[in-house]
């Protein structure tokens, strides 16, 4: 109780420490000279966006004069997207040398304003929306209804809460002592179908607003349980019917094929990573209309970490074999026509460095628009939010991000970002 105490008012100072967004007036207009309003469609040149209350009213051709009570913002020099969303992300952490040291000394209320220093970088990054998929509950949690108040600037969140996970499993607590392994052990670590329907209906009283697994192995838990298959199919599948009975979707973590095929047929309807994905789980995916989430830049990230030795032995080994096959992993799910959402798993690589996965999924054979695309609309259909946000359309919140330069001659124009707008209200990247 207290810790939620200390956490309230710490949120509530929160707003001020990173200093309040431009308060929006009654009405405004956003001057739009390349407006990317459907990604996939090309730009609308010339196009006048007005906001209302932190919602789009309308999408007109050309600028006009607009009376004096309207604010107007200038971008007809600029290119203006749709608010990013990074399907995949770790808010309350981010993994350094002293990662395990500090889950000795960091409390929940240490996470959560340290995810809202995380969540300030990622807004300030061009991403308006997140899904977080495995944090500490209580932190992310709080950190996510912070933010939708309206004291904490940030993505809107939403979040998974721990993952539920086998016993041992990559979301377990690996590589402590035995009397350290206790209690790091929350209650998501399940064994059986009816333990893990158990599992599965803590993590929604909590909070939980999607259902993460660990469906195989991992590269960062300290374990050599390798990288495959670790529920039963009898497990996953009743995690996925407890789920839907209380209206929540399963997403699950997945590197091994045989992993990856096992949600896939029980239900799950998207794959975090998908290494190890062939032409059978291909067809799968597609036979399902499952969707990859790739997080490329994670396995980027990992590989340079093999020679670390604050890397844990077992971990370093994972990361060596998992890293460098990422890249072609998206470049095959690509051809083969998987439905893919935008999504890093930043958390594992720095904060507010999110747009570095845009430069990974054209080297994967992405053009830089379908690979917007994946971050906008494919990311709002996964997120459960197409009828609010990923397109710049009259109804939806007036989430946009403007760039100086135009992404689809060069994404890497998304990591200078000039102005961003979530609700309607302005924040400028220093």
């Amino acid at each position: 109780m207290k810790s939620l105490l200390k956490l309230g008012a710490a949120a509530a100072l929160m707003l001020a420490a990173f200093g309040a967004a431009q308060a929006q007036e009654t009405k405004t207009v956003i001057e739009a000279g390349h407006l990317l309003a459907v990604p996939g469609n090309g730009y609308l040149k010339d196009r006048s966006v007005t906001i209302e209350n932190g919602k789009i009213v309308s999408v007109e051709r050309g600028f006009r004069d607009q009376p004096s009570d309207v604010r107007v913002v200038n971008l007809r020099d600029a290119y203006v997207l749709p608010g990013l969303i990074d399907s995949h992300v770790h808010l309350t952490s981010e993994f350094s040398p002293t990662s395990r040291v500090r889950m000795l000394s960091d409390s929940e209320v240490d996470l959560a304003l340290n995810g809202a220093s995380h969540a300030y970088k990622t807004l300030l990054a061009g991403f308006t929306t997140v899904q977080d998929v495995g944090g500490a509950n209580e932190a992310i949690f709080s950190l996510r209804d912070a933010v939708r108040s309206g004291k904490v600037a940030g993505p809107r969140i939403r979040a998974s809460g721990s993952a539920v996970t086998p016993t041992g499993g990559h979301g377990d607590a690996n590589g402590f002592s035995p009397a350290l392994t206790k209690i790091f052990t929350g209650p998501n670590a399940c064994n059986g179908a009816d333990d893990c329907r158990r599992a599965v209906r803590e993590t929604i009283r909590s909070g939980a607003d999607v259902i993460k697994i660990t469906a195989t192995g991992g590269v960062l838990s300290n374990t050599k349980a390798g990288l495959e298959q670790q529920f039963f199919d009898d497990e996953i599948a009743a995690i996925v019917d407890t789920a839907a009975m209380m209206g929540r979707k399963v997403t699950a973590h997945a590197h091994g094929k045989g992993g990856i095929e096992a949600a896939l047929r029980n239900g799950v309807q998207s794959i975090e990573h998908g290494t190890y994905l062939d032409d059978e789980t291909i067809a799968l995916f597609k036979e399902t209309g499952g969707t990859l989430v790739p997080t490329v830049l994670a396995g980027v990230t990992v590989t340079g970490w093999t020679e670390q030795p604050w890397l844990p032995a077992p971990s370093r080994e994972k990361a060596a074999i998992v890293g460098p096959l990422m890249l072609d992993m998206l470049s095959r799910a690509r051809e083969g026509g998987v439905n893919v959402a935008f999504g890093t798993d930043t958390g594992v690589s720095k904060h507010g460095d999110n747009s570095q996965e845009f430069d990974l999924m054209v080297q994967a054979g992405y053009t830089p628009e379908e690979a917007i695309r994946t971050a906008t609309i494919v990311a709002a259909e996964h997120v459960e939010m197409s009828d609010q946000i990923g397109t710049i359309e009259a109804g939806k919140f007036a989430d946009m991000v403007v760039l100086r330069n135009d992404p689809l001659q060069d994404v890497s124009a998304l990591r200078a970002i000039r102005l961003v707008i979530k609700d309607g209200k302005e924040y400028r990247p220093q």
